[in-house]
């Protein structure tokens, strides 16, 4: 899941102060922001009643189930023409994707609410880490899959590096060292045997990625 926090609340000010915008409709995410707690129900609502404390009329809110999906933000749009219609922005509460797909559904001036961080695991509520960088060749089949692209703070394929001390990392030194976790466990699963993962290709990374797996038109 894309993991949020919530923007400064004075730049989201600014920024509809800069367009002379009085009225607001307010967009969140059912997904994503809604178990990251920053754009579920609750900081909509939040974010209305700030806004209404301001001087700014809200004119509607909604959660979308997913806003990044364009075919549901038009849809969930369309539900609420009447309300965006009135507004002057729309002020999203969801990821930098969800911003992008709402901006292609309205004819309004669209603004983020958070800041979209990493892409994160759900370790417990509340708690997320970052464990994937999306570099389109994984190596995880060979590290016991523990990304050392992303955990490593180096981001070495092969270690440890002359830093690591009594198992621990150098950089984040509460942390033990990602190529001592790696070690561990592929010995722990018969695998230990000494290996070197070859260099990336980093060519396979797309920016900005897009990837279309509808068959071709005519196609059965």
């Amino acid at each position: 899941m894309i993991i949020t926090t919530p923007r400064d609340w004075s730049r989201i000010e600014a920024n509809l102060t800069d367009l002379g915008a009085r009225r607001v409709f307010i967009m969140g995410c059912g997904q994503c922001a809604t178990v990251a707690h920053t754009g579920g129900e609750p900081e909509v609502r939040e974010a209305a009643a700030r806004l209404e404390a301001a001087g700014w009329e809200v004119t509607g809110w909604t959660v979308g189930e997913v806003t990044c999906h364009l075919g549901g933000t038009k849809l969930e749009s369309r539900k609420h023409g009447g309300e965006i219609g009135d507004a002057d922005a729309v002020l999203v509460l969801a990821c930098g994707a969800g911003v992008q797909t709402v901006a292609d559904s309205v004819d309004k001036p669209v603004f983020p609410g958070l800041e979209s961080l990493f892409l994160g695991n759900v370790i417990r509520n509340g708690i997320f880490e970052e464990r994937c960088q999306m570099c389109g060749e994984c190596v995880l089949d060979q590290t016991a899959g523990i990304c050392p692209v992303t955990t490593c703070p180096k981001g070495l394929l092969n270690g440890p590096c002359g830093g690591m001390w009594d198992g621990m990392c150098e950089v984040l030194t509460d942390r033990e060292c990602t190529h001592v976790r790696i070690r561990r466990r592929l010995s722990g699963q018969g695998r230990a045997g000494i290996r070197t993962v070859e260099p990336k290709d980093f060519s396979k990374t797309l920016k900005p990625g897009a990837l279309n797996i509808r068959p071709p038109r005519g196609s059965r």
